[in-house]
C-alpha cells in the first residue's frame, strides 16, 4: 500500500477519507494524511507540560489571591484549550490519519489566545485607576466594556468558522467558507489588539507628559505604595510582553490560515513551534510569574469571601459592600476609593 500514488486518491474526497480511515504509518504514505509533517514529540510534549503547569498555577494563584477572578477564569479557559490542542497534536503524531485529532488541535489552538486576550483587556482599567483616571482619554470601566465585547465577537467568529470547517471536513465538503470565517475572526482580533495597544501607549504617554508638568500631583496619591512596589512594576512589564506575544501570534495565524489548510506556513512545523507554541507559552508564563491578583496587593484591603468585588473586609474586620456603579462618579470620587475591587473582576 505504501507504494501507491497518493494522487490517485486525491481525485475523489470520499476515496481519500475512506482510505485514511484504514491507514497507518506502516501502510500509507504521510502525504495521504492530514499533515505535511509528523508533529514533533519533544516540542508538543514540552508545550503540553508547559500549559498543563500554567493551568495548575493559575488555579492555585486564583485560590490564593481571591482577586482578579475574571482574569484567572479567562486564563484557565485559554490554558485548558491549549492543553487539549497539544493532546490532539500528540495523538496526531501517533496517527496522522485521524481526522478528529487533527480538527481538535486546529480549532482549540486557534481560539485559545482569544481568552488570554480577554484576560489582558480586564487589567487595563485597574492600571488606569492605579495611576489616576485623569491621565486616560476614557473612563476606566470603558476599557472592558469596549474590548470584551470585541473579543467575544472575535471568539464567536473563530469558533463558528472552526465548527463549520470541521463539519465540512467530516462531510468531505468545502472547508473554504469556514476557514474564511476563522480568518475574519483572527483579523478582527488583531485589529482589536492593535487598538488596545494604541490606547495603552497613549495612556502611558499622557501620564508621562502630565508628570513632567505636574510631578506626583498627576498621579492618584491613594495608590502611591502600589505603584512603587516591585511586583506591580514587574506586572506592567509582564503584561506588555504578553500582549505583544499574543499580538504577534495572531498576526502569524492570520497569515497562516489565509493560505488555507494546505499552505506553506501551516505545513512548516518550525513556524508553528516558534510563532505559536513558544510565543504563547512565554506569554502565559510571564503572567503566571506576575499574576495581577498577587501583584495588586500593596495599598489594598483584603477581600471578604469569594465575591466579584462586591464585599470588602477592612482592617478592623468589618465588611463593606461595594457597588460597581460607584466607579461612574467623578475623578475625585474614583480616587477616594482605593480599595474597590470591581474593575477587572467581572
Amino acid at each position: 500500500m505504501a507504494s501507491l500514488d497518493a494522487n490517485i486518491f486525491l481525485r475523489d474526497d470520499q476515496n481519500v477519507t475512506a482510505l485514511r480511515n484504514s491507514c497507518t504509518l506502516q501502510t500509507c504514505p504521510l502525504s495521504l494524511s492530514y499533515w505535511a509533517y509528523l508533529p514533533s514529540l519533544a516540542a508538543n510534549a514540552l508545550f503540553l507540560a508547559l500549559f498543563g503547569l500554567s493551568l495548575a498555577l493559575y488555579l492555585l494563584e486564583g485560590i490564593l489571591s481571591r482577586r482578579f477572578l475574571g482574569f484567572t477564569i479567562a486564563m484557565l479557559c485559554g490554558c485548558t484549550l491549549e492543553v487539549l490542542g497539544y493532546v490532539g497534536r500528540l495523538l496526531s503524531r501517533h496517527n496522522p490519519f485521524d481526522q478528529a485529532a487533527y480538527l481538535l488541535q486546529i480549532v482549540t489552538l486557534t481560539i485559545a489566545p482569544a481568552f488570554m486576550a480577554a484576560a489582558i483587556y480586564l487589567t487595563l482599567a485597574r492600571i488606569v485607576i492605579t495611576f489616576g483616571p485623569a491621565n486616560s482619554r476614557l473612563p476606566p470601566l470603558w476599557y472592558p466594556r469596549i474590548f470584551i465585547p470585541c473579543d467575544v465577537i472575535s471568539l464567536l467568529l473563530q469558533a463558528g468558522g472552526g465548527g463549520a470547517a470541521s463539519v465540512a471536513s467530516h462531510q468531505d465538503g468545502n472547508i473554504g467558507p469556514g476557514d474564511n470565517v476563522m480568518v475574519a475572526g483572527l483579523a478582527f482580533q488583531v485589529f482589536t489588539l492593535a487598538v488596545f495597544i494604541a490606547l495603552s501607549v497613549d495612556f502611558g504617554l499622557r501620564t508621562w507628559s502630565r508628570m513632567r508638568v505636574m510631578g506626583e500631583d498627576a498621579l492618584d496619591p491613594a495608590h502611591a505604595k502600589l505603584r512603587q512596589s516591585r511586583k506591580f512594576k514587574g506586572f506592567l512589564v509582564a503584561l506588555a510582553f504578553a500582549t505583544l506575544c499574543i499580538f504577534t501570534r495572531c498576526v502569524y495565524r492570520v497569515a497562516e490560515l489565509s493560505e488555507g489548510w494546505t499552505g506553506h506556513l501551516i505545513e512548516t512545523q518550525k513556524y508553528f513551534i516558534g510563532l505559536e507554541g513558544a510565543i504563547v507559552g512565554a506569554a502565559v508564563l510571564a503572567l503566571n510569574a506576575f499574576h495581577p491578583g498577587l501583584c495588586f496587593s500593596e495599598g489594598y484591603d483584603e477581600r471578604a469571601g469569594w465575591g466579584f468585588g462586591k464585599r470588602m473586609e477592612k482592617a478592623n474586620g468589618s465588611v463593606e459592600k461595594v457597588n460597581a456603579s460607584s466607579l461612574h462618579g467623578s475623578e475625585g470620587e474614583t480616587a477616594a476609593k482605593p480599595v474597590l475591587e470591581t474593575v477587572g473582576e467581572i
